[in-house]
C-alpha cells in the first residue's frame, strides 16, 4: 500500500506541476519511447541475471508491495518455539529430543508453531544447530562463526533481487538517452518540415530522457530499497535464532536465552517480556488457539 500511495503522490505532483505550468499531457504520451526504454531495460535485466534471480525478483517485488515480512506475532511464535526446543534439550534424553529435529513435520512442538514452520529454510536452520548442541563438544564461538557464515550466505542470495533491480535503475537514465537520441535522429530526417512539426518531434525525443530519469529515481530505485528492507527483515529471524542458541550454549537458561533473541528484534516489532513469558508457558499456544 505504501508503494502505491508513494507512486500516486510522485506521479500526481509531477503531472500536476507540468499542467500548472501550462504543459499539455498529450505531449508526454509517447508510447514508442516507452517501448524502447522498457524493452531495453527488460532485455538487459534478463541478460544480467540468471532466470532464478529474474523469477525471485518478481516474487520480491510482490513481497514489497504487500509488505510481506515477519510481524510481531511471528517473532513471538519463533521465540516460543526456540524456548520449547531448548527446554526439551535441557530436560529430556538425547534420543527423545532428536526425533523433533529428524522429522520436524511430525513433531508436536513444531506443530504448535505453524507460523514458523511455513519457512522451511528457517526450520532446517533451527534443526541443524540444535543437533549440534545435542551432539556436544563444539565450542560456542565455533558454532557462532558457522552460523554467521550461513546467515551471510542466505542474506547474499536473498538480496540478489535488490541488486538486480537497483542495477536496472542505475542504467535507466542512460537508456532514456538512447531513446532520446533515436528520437533526435528521427527529427533530423524532418528538417524540411515546418517548425511546428519539427518541434513536436524534438519534444517527443526529450520525453525519452525524462522517462528514463523518472523511472530510475522515482520508481525503480525506491522499489529496490523497499525490496531490500523487506528481505533484510525476513533474514532477521535467523539472527534471533543464532543469538538465542549461542546464549544457551554459553550457559543461559532457556527463558534467558530467548531474551537474547528478543533483544535482536526491532523496537517496533519486539514483543514485551510479559508477552514472551505468556507465549512460553507450556500449553499456552494450544489454549490461545482454542
Amino acid at each position: 500500500m505504501g508503494i502505491l500511495v508513494g507512486l500516486l503522490i510522485a506521479i500526481g505532483c509531477m503531472l500536476g506541476g507540468f499542467v500548472a505550468m501550462g504543459g499539455h499531457l498529450i505531449v508526454i504520451w509517447q508510447p514508442w519511447e516507452f517501448v524502447i526504454i522498457g524493452g531495453m531495460a527488460a532485455g538487459t535485466f534478463v541478460i544480467a541475471n540468471p532466470m532464478k534471480t529474474v523469477v525471485d525478483s518478481g516474487k520480491a517485488t510482490m513481497e514489497a508491495f504487500s509488505g510481506k515480512g515477519p510481524k510481531r506475532k511471528d517473532f513471538l511464535s519463533l521465540l516460543g518455539l526456540i524456548h520449547a526446543l531448548l527446554r526439551e534439550i535441557k530436560t529430556k534424553p538425547r534420543n527423545e529430543v532428536e526425533t523433533h529435529f529428524d522429522d520436524p513435520a511430525n513433531s508436536e512442538i513444531f506443530k504448535n508453531y505453524p507460523d514458523v514452520t511455513k519457512d522451511q529454510g528457517l526450520v532446517l536452520f533451527i534443526c541443524d544447530y540444535c543437533r549440534l548442541i545435542l551432539i556436544g563438544g563444539a565450542r560456542s564461538h565455533e558454532i557462532e562463526a558457522l552460523m554467521e557464515e550461513e546467515i551471510g550466505t542466505h542474506k547474499k542470495y536473498a538480496l540478489k533481487p535488490y541488486n538486480a533491480i537497483n542495477t536496472v535503475a542505475e542504467a535507466l537514465p542512460a537508456l532514456g538517452i538512447v531513446a532520446a537520441v533515436l528520437g533526435i535522429v528521427k527529427a533530423m530526417g524532418a528538417l524540411d518540415q515546418s517548425p511546428q512539426i519539427l518541434g513536436g518531434l524534438i519534444g517527443a525525443a526529450l520525453v525519452g530522457t525524462f522517462f528514463g530519469v523518472f523511472a530510475s529515481y522515482g520508481v525503480l530505485a525506491p522499489l529496490a530499497i523497499k525490496v531490500k528492507g523487506v528481505r533484510e527483515k525476513q533474514c532477521s529471524v535467523y539472527t534471533i535464532v543464532k543469538q538465542s542458541l549461542i546464549a544457551y550454549m554459553n550457559g543461559a537458561l532457556p527463558q534467558v536465552a530467548i531474551e537474547h533473541g528478543r533483544k535482536g528484534i526491532a523496537a517496533a516489532d519486539r514483543p514485551t517480556i510479559d508477552e514472551v513469558e505468556a507465549a512460553t508457558v507450556p500449553g499456552a499456544q494450544n489454549r490461545e488457539a482454542a
